[in-house]
């Protein structure tokens, strides 16, 4: 059967296009006894309004677009769920962009999403990227505009982060408390605002610790697969010391345990490992593995709240709505023993809580 519009009940109903529609959606000015012959009649013949036609009417796509570097990480899986589920509430629908880390791709993305299409923009930054620049033209156009966890400086816009100075600080001081003498921080190469932020706190957890900069063992890797591998092994093969690893990213983790397992190095026994991650898997890994869990599906949720804030105030989301979320980290069997007496200073003897949330700690 062909779909019943607004017309053919107007034209049964010997009313106007314009009445029907109010009526069917509520408004104050058409009679009860209107709005009842309209409903009647549009149910008995199935009518369902047109969500574009209704867009067009009201000067919206119902549309928001979200880009993201990659959708494999579990992080990125959750944060999109959490995004999802707000948008769903609010009868939205839910555009993906992935840059593959990929500048020019986010470029290209930002493109498409400036030229109209689109309400909002969620986004996360491409590792390869350099700047704002291409996502300025969003805050340009009046697109309301939300970072989450990577992020760019220079924009005064609302960026969803977690406390990644903070956690990485604590997760460091984990593997100190444990017994590491020497920890190596894996982390991707590149410009990404969370992989500086939790370099500067592995580097201020070691100086609190009494280590300075020479003993930081710092690896920067173009990414998960084969290659990030073979640098922590050559890595490992340069500074047979190293009895420590604090991966920046889960990928990073599993590249770890690939790379101990070749060279014969017995995790928590020669070596310790912890890693930013979300993934429920990880835990399986024998040993399991101690992490940094972050909120994802709430950053996801906060992230949407405010972009669909800005669209129905028609202002945008600036810098001052902000919010950092606290991450949490989950001793398991890849940081254990204890440490035998003596292995750094006092520092690493003091009480370290699981949460991050309890940590106290003034950024420099």
């Amino acid at each position: 059967m062909k779909p019943v519009n607004l017309k053919a009940l107007a034209q049964q109903l010997n009313l106007s296009i314009a009445t029907v529609s109010r009526a069917l959606n509520d408004s104050y000015d058409i009679s009860q006894a209107t709005k009842a012959r309209v409903r009647q009649l549009a149910a008995q013949l199935h009518y369902v309004p047109n969500p574009h036609a209704r867009s067009l009417r009201r000067n919206r796509s119902n549309t928001i677009g979200v880009v993201v570097p990659e959708i494999t990480n579990s992080f990125f899986s959750l944060v999109l769920n959490g995004i999802e589920d707000v948008a769903r509430q609010q009868h939205y629908h839910v555009l993906i962009y992935l840059t593959h880390d990929d500048g020019q791709r986010e470029a290209a993305a930002v493109e498409l999403l400036a030229s109209g299409r689109v309400d909002g923009v969620l986004l996360s930054a491409a590792g390869a990227a350099t700047g704002p620049a291409s996502v300025r033209q969003l805050v340009e156009r009046g697109i309301p505009l939300v970072l989450f966890d990577r992020v760019y400086a220079g924009l005064d816009v609302a960026c969803i982060t977690t406390d990644d100075y903070a956690s990485a600080h604590a997760a460091t001081r984990h593997l100190l408390q444990a017994g590491c003498r020497t920890v190596a921080h894996c982390t991707l190469a590149g410009q990404l605002s969370v992989c500086a932020e939790r370099q500067r706190g592995y580097r201020a957890a070691l100086l609190e610790a009494g280590l300075g900069p020479a003993q930081a063992v710092e690896l920067a890797t173009s990414g998960p697969g084969p290659e990030s591998q073979a640098a922590i092994e050559a890595m490992l093969r340069r500074r047979p010391d190293v009895d420590g690893i604090f991966a920046a990213v889960e990928s990073l983790a599993l590249s770890s345990y690939q790379a101990c397992q070749r060279l014969g190095r017995v995790i928590p026994t020669d070596i310790k490992l912890i890693s930013f991650s979300n993934s429920p898997v990880l835990p399986l890994l024998t040993p399991a593995l101690s992490t940094v869990t972050q909120p994802a599906f709430r950053m996801g949720q906060a992230a949407a709240e405010r972009v669909f804030r800005a669209i129905a105030t028609g202002r945008p989301a600036r810098a001052d709505q902000s919010l950092e979320l606290r991450s949490e980290l989950v001793d398991r069997a890849s940081t254990r023993p204890g440490p035998p007496p003596g292995r750094v200073n006092d520092y690493v003897n003091k009480p370290l809580t699981n949460s991050v949330n309890s940590l106290v700690m003034a950024r420099p």
